[in-house]
């Protein structure tokens, strides 16, 4: 297994899986939202306000998980207003429960860390909440 960072020619495969995730999340494909992917993960990756890792076997991927970093007002308990949203979490289904989420996880928590984030967000899957939870995040009403 190959860990990575997604680049430019990665977009047409982070394009594809983000649909096939979504549909694992059982929401139904009643839209064409290809240019809008396309146009999403160009503009983010190339200003730098998305890092997306990806996990390869023999040149496949078989995992991504990403933090997009977003700008809020700054506030007494977030001064730079700076927070990272963890999204993209997928791992093709012959490679769950294997702990890559997990190890993906940690990476997206060093890439906050790295840039002096310290407010971390999503929103989880059925799936995905174990992940998230024994990693320590709270689950809240937002």
């Amino acid at each position: 297994m190959e860990y990575r960072k997604a680049s430019m020619k990665d977009i047409p495969s982070l394009c594809q899986i983000r649909k096939q995730q979504l549909m694992d999340e059982g929401i139904e494909p009643n839209i064409e939202i290809d240019s809008e992917l396309k146009k999403y993960f160009s503009v983010k990756l190339q200003d730098g306000s998305l890092v997306e890792w990806l996990i390869e076997v023999d040149g496949t991927i078989i995992a991504t998980a990403a933090i997009a970093f977003m700008d809020f007002p700054p506030t007494y308990t977030n001064k730079s207003g700076i927070k990272g949203y963890i999204t993209n979490m997928y791992r093709a289904p012959a490679y769950r429960g294997q702990g890559l989420a997990t190890s993906l996880l940690k990476k997206l928590v060093q890439e906050a860390k790295n840039r002096k984030v310290h407010k971390l967000w999503l929103g989880a899957s059925k799936l995905g909440r174990p992940v998230y939870r024994k990693f320590g995040f709270v689950e809240t009403n937002e």
